[in-house]
This record gives C-alpha cells, sequence and structure tokens, in this order.
C-alpha cells in the first residue's frame, strides 16, 4: 500500500515540478527580454520603469511602455500557439498537427488581410476575421481527410498543404490586387511583434483566459481520444461533440494571436511536443506546460529578433520558422521511424 501511495505522489509531482520549473524560468526568460535591447537596463532600472517611479525619463518610457508590453502579449500569443496546437495534435490523434500545417495559420491571415484591404475602417474586425478564417481552414481541412469515418495522419497533413497553399495564394492575390497595402500586410504576414503596445495586450487577454479556461475544462476528455473512437466512445465521450469543441477552441486562441502579430508558425507544433516529452501524454498537465513553453519559446525568440542583427531588427516569425522547420523534420523522422 505505501508503495502505490509513493508511486502515485510520484506520478503528480513530477509534472507540478516541471510546472514549477518552466514558470521560474519563464520569470527569467521574461526579465532578460526586458533588459536587453538597443538600449540595456539594469533590474533596478526595470523595477522602476514598471512602478513608473524612475527618474530616468527614458528607462520609464521604453520599459513600462515599449518591452513590458511586448514582452506580455508575445507570452499571450506563445501560449495560446502552443495551447491550439496541442488541442489539435489530441483531438485529431496526429503529432504533426499545428496551425501551420493544417492551414488554420493561413485561414487567418487570408480573412484578416481580406478585412484589413476590403474594409479599412473596420480594422477592429480583424480578431473575428481570423477567427472566422481559422475555424474556415481547420473543419475544411478536417473535412476533405476523413476517410471511412476517421482522419488519418497522411490525408490530414496532405489536405492541409493544399488548402495552406491555396489560402495562401488567395492572399498573394489580395495583396497584389491591393499594392497600395502591401507593404502593411506584407510585413504583418511575416510575424512581428513589434509595436505591440497595451492596447493589442489588452485585445489578446480575454481570448487567452477564455480558451485557456475551457481547453482546462474539456482537458480529461481529451485524454480519451488517444484510445481511438470506438473506444472512447464505449467509455461516454461524446467524440464529434468534443473535437468540434476542441477544434472552435483552437481556432479562437490561433485567430486572436494572429490577428495580434500575424501568421507565426510553428510554436503549435514545438511546445505540444517538448511538454509531452517532459510530462508524458495527460492533458490535465500538457495543456498547461504547453501554455507556458509557448509563452517562453516565443518571447525568447522575438527577444533573439530583436538583438541578433541591431540595429535591423527581424520579425520573430522568422525565427520561429528557422527553428521550427528542422524540429518538424525531427519529428516526421521519429514518427516514420517508430512505423
Amino acid at each position: 500500500m505505501d508503495s502505490t501511495n509513493n508511486n502515485t505522489d510520484k506520478k503528480y509531482h513530477k509534472p507540478l515540478f516541471v510546472i514549477g520549473a518552466v514558470i521560474l524560468i519563464g520569470l527569467l526568460v521574461i526579465i532578460f527580454s526586458i533588459m536587453k535591447g538597443t538600449v540595456d537596463f539594469s533590474l533596478i532600472e526595470i523595477g522602476q520603469g514598471i512602478r513608473q517611479k524612475s527618474n530616468n525619463s527614458l528607462a520609464n518610457q521604453i520599459v513600462h511602455n515599449v518591452r513590458l508590453p511586448r514582452v506580455l502579449t508575445g507570452f499571450l500569443v506563445g501560449m495560446n500557439l502552443a495551447v491550439a496546437g496541442g488541442l489539435l495534435q489530441g483531438v485529431l490523434r496526429n503529432p504533426l498537427a499545428s496551425q501551420q500545417v493544417i492551414g488554420v495559420n493561413a485561414g487567418s491571415g487570408l480573412f484578416a488581410v481580406a478585412v484589413m484591404i476590403l474594409l479599412p475602417s473596420q480594422i477592429h474586425l480583424i480578431p473575428i476575421g481570423a477567427f472566422l478564417g481559422a475555424l474556415f481552414a481547420t473543419l475544411l481541412v478536417y473535412g476533405l481527410s476523413l476517410t471511412n469515418s476517421r482522419a488519418s495522419t497522411v490525408h490530414i497533413i496532405l489536405a492541409g498543404v493544399a488548402i495552406s497553399a491555396l489560402l495562401n495564394a488567395m492572399t498573394s492575390a489580395l495583396m497584389f490586387l491591393n499594392s497600395d497595402e502591401l507593404e502593411v500586410t506584407y510585413f504583418w504576414l511575416l510575424g512581428t511583434l513589434s509595436g505591440r503596445s497595451w492596447r493589442y495586450f489588452n485585445i489578446l487577454w480575454p481570448y487567452t483566459v477564455l480558451g485557456m479556461g475551457f481547453s482546462l475544462l474539456i482537458s480529461p476528455k481529451l485524454n480519451l481520444f488517444a484510445l481511438g473512437d470506438e473506444l472512447g466512445s464505449s467509455l461516454g465521450l461524446a467524440v464529434k461533440v468534443y473535437r468540434v469543441i476542441a477544434m472552435i477552441l483552437a481556432s479562437i486562441l490561433a485567430g486572436s494571436a494572429v490577428s495580434v502579430t500575424g501568421t507565426i508558425g510553428f510554436v503549435g507544433l514545438i511546445a505540444p511536443h517538448l511538454a509531452r516529452l517532459l510530462v508524458g501524454s495527460d492533458y490535465r498537465y500538457l495543456t498547461i506546460l504547453s501554455a507556458l513553453l509557448g509563452g517562453v519559446l516565443l518571447v525568447l525568440s522575438d527577444t533573439i529578433a530583436r538583438i541578433a542583427f541591431q540595429p535591423v531588427e527581424l520579425s520573430v516569425g522568422i525565427v520561429t520558422s528557422m527553428l521550427g522547420a528542422p524540429f518538424f523534420l525531427f519529428v516526421l523522422y521519429s514518427k516514420n521511424k517508430n512505423l
């Protein structure tokens, strides 16, 4: 009996320890990102700038009004993208599923660019447009990939590649036909956190709270998807209902993130995989850890984008793609090797 209790304690203590460690790492990454830039600041200056009590107006302006909202917005974006990717991987039973791979980013990008070009006076509709685009792409790819009432990994990837290419082509056509808006939409499609102020943070956090809250609420149900649709149904899981709910949540999270920063790829692929390596496949812990790792990954990527080639600043989407493409190939190779 004691041995069983000890094993149970270890089972729960390890994920909690890992989550605590990642929270600490996240705080350090956030502090480092605020400190570093064209102008570096000390911890004392950062504290004074956050409290807006610094005698140094430069520290006050840069820390409180520029870097802090940018870093916090980036952390929320990373959380949203990571959890969205984890949800898609769970309900599709596909470790390669992510917003980038199955066309969610392309759908969000198309609808958001359409709003920017066709409805320039209705910019406040971009989050709604990005959400609708994400949901449209997700359901379209999943519907096209259905084979004998189930979606296989190969069919999802192939459908995702095809739909992404189509939606990206439509986006390019819109941009080409409206060249006056080309510069704005081009930098937006690369994915960037540059200039993201408190206004963007305030736009994003309600979507993050809503999406994360419901994702945690359905996380025990996501564990049953790994058993397959038939066995899951026999255990009382409403497979179709929870699959649709998870896809809608993924669309809300990914769409809101894309509406703020543009299309940033591979965070939704990398973070859930790293979380799975650290705590296993229990979505009660996997969802939380994926969110934290996604935030850390995006803030760190944005820091690299800001300081690597000063005074030139890269788009954070370029950095995440440079990290994510090799990671995707590694996961694909590992999966094929285990077949």
